[in-house]
């Protein structure tokens, strides 16, 4: 269910400055936002597992909270970051 690493590092160097920046809020967004699409994938298979579409609405709300965080602080990284990851904002 988690992330492997290769995915990571991609992740990480496509939306950070470097390979170890893994704290930025573009990269933490990024991650959140394929854990989603794994768990989302998982609850439509599983559609009984309450636990996992519990957590799944957990991640969901700390994606939307992060991006409300990168709007205020760097508009054109929140666009940029919208439009590479294909959310609907």
């Amino acid at each position: 269910m988690a992330l492997n690493r290769d995915e990571v590092i991609s992740i990480v160097t496509k939306f950070g400055a470097n390979e170890k920046d893994t704290g930025t809020s573009e990269v933490q967004v990024a991650l959140l936002t394929k854990r989603i699409e794994q768990l989302t994938e998982h609850c439509k298979q599983f559609k009984k597992d309450k636990s996992s579409q519990r957590g799944l609405l957990i991640l969901v709300g700390k994606r939307r909270r992060l991006l409300k965080y990168v709007q205020r602080t760097n508009l054109e990284k929140y666009r940029t970051v919208i439009k590479e990851l294909g959310l609907r904002k």
